[in-house]
This record gives C-alpha cells, structure tokens and sequence, in this order.
C-alpha cells in the first residue's frame, strides 16, 4: 500500500511539473520550434528584452497586482477584524457573501463588471482593473486573516487592555503581530489572483494597456513564440524565490 501511494503521489506531482520542466527547458532552446535534441541559447530571453508588448504587460500586471496586494490586504484585514472580534447585525449574512465571488465563474462575473462600470460611468481603465482585482481578492484575504485570528483568543488582548494599554496600542502592539502570518499569506493570495486574473482584466482593459496574461493569450492566437516561454520562466523563477524567502521567515502555521 505504502508503494502505490508512493507512486500515486510521484504521478500527480510529475504531472503538475512536468509541463513547467519543459516549458523552462525550451525557453533555453534554440530552436523557435521546439527542435530536438535541445541546443542550448539564451536568445529567447536576449529578444524578450526587445519586445515592448510583452514587457510593457509584464509592467503593468506587477503593478497592479502590487497596488491590489496592499488595498485587499488592508481592507480585508480590517474586515477579518471586525468579523472576529465584533457582533453585529447581519453578520452572517455578510459572511456568506463572501463565497459566490470566488464560486461564481469569472466569465460572470468579469461581464457583469463591464455592464455595471460602463452604466455608472467607469469605464474602461487602471482604476477598473483595480477595483475589479481587489473585490475578487478580498474573499481570500478575509478569509486567512479570519482563519488566522480564530487562532487566538481576545484573552491576549483583554490582558493588554488591564495592563494599561489603549485599544490603538493593543492592537499595533499585540493583535498585528499575531495576525502578521495570515496578513502576509492573504497578501500572497492577493497578488497571485490580481498577477494571474486572465477574465477580469480581458473585460475591463482599455485599448492600448493589458495585462501579461491578456498579452500572452493575444501572442498565442497570433502564433506561439519561445518569448512567452521566456517570461514564464522568469515569473516562475521569481515566485518560487519569494515564496521559498517567505517560507523561510514565517511558519503559517501560526509560530514566526
């Protein structure tokens, strides 16, 4: 039994990696049309640093996923906050809500966007995008954060409050660091939604800015070329790094 898990588990990991592996591979091959046995080069990468379309998306997908990063941490985090600690009226209801916009397809929901945006006058734009990346983020962000304070109890906070310490103080001093693993990992979840949105951004970019995955998809219909394989390598190269970093200084598991 312990051998056929062994390789049901060695199956599904080689079928996740696989397709990267060689992906990376042929971003080093010379040939523009995956010839074998592979020659290595670097030129894919020496014409990606040419080609304006690709890194202009590649700009401005950072940026965006960056700048929704922080908005979708911040709010969300305050609405963990404010779930965890608080009763209210309709909170359940309101917790429930949370879920269709990460059930619902983003076909839908990128539509309904685009309908609405145009009908109370926003248009198309950086500021569409961003509005439209960050209610898509926010779900996942309240709900590690959620998950991360249900870790504790207000017993921490209520010791601060009879030790002398105001609210503002008890909550930078001892609720913020103990909600910094599950803030940094809502911030991760952040950025990869916002990074890989392919829906949203295809609805809601205006004419002459788009996203890396808006671009990749137009370079692919027009005819595949080794400079997506380049690119994707760096991003993969670059995500691993970080995540591997923050790996390394934090246990998400609750200890730093």
């Amino acid at each position: 039994m312990s051998a056929i898990l062994k390789t049901y588990l060695g199956l599904v990991l080689a079928f996740l990696y696989v397709p990267i592996v060689v992906m990376i591979v042929m971003a080093f091959n010379q040939s523009e049309f995956y010839a074998l046995p592979v020659v290595w080069d670097t030129i894919w990468f020496q014409h990606l640093v040419h080609n304006d379309r690709l890194i202009n998306a590649s700009i401005t997908s950072v940026l965006l996923a960056l700048v929704n990063m922080v908005v979708a941490t911040m709010l969300g985090t305050m609405a963990a906050f404010a779930f965890a600690r608080y009763e209210f009226r309709g909170k359940s209801f309101l917790q429930l809500l949370l879920f269709p916009p990460i059930t619902i397809p983003w076909l839908i929901i990128g539509t309904s966007m685009l309908v609405l945006f145009f009908w109370i006058g926003i248009g198309r734009g950086f500021h569409a995008l961003l509005l439209g990346h960050v209610a898509l983020s926010l779900p996942y962000v309240i709900l590690v954060v959620g998950a991360r304070l249900k870790g504790f109890s207000p017993a921490f906070e209520e010791a601060a409050a009879t030790l002398g310490a105001t609210p503002w103080q008890s909550f930078w001093r001892i609720t913020v660091p103990l909600m910094a693993p599950g803030m940094v990992a809502g911030a991760l979840f952040a950025f990869a939604v916002s990074f890989d949105q392919f829906v949203i951004s295809y609805f809601l970019a205006p004419p002459g800015q788009t996203t890396l995955p808006v671009e990749i998809y137009s370079a692919i219909r027009k005819g595949f070329t080794p400079e997506v394989n380049a690119i994707s390598t760096i991003i993969i190269l670059v995500s691993m790094g970080l995540m591997l970093l923050f790996a390394r200084f934090y246990k998400f598991g609750g200890e730093r």
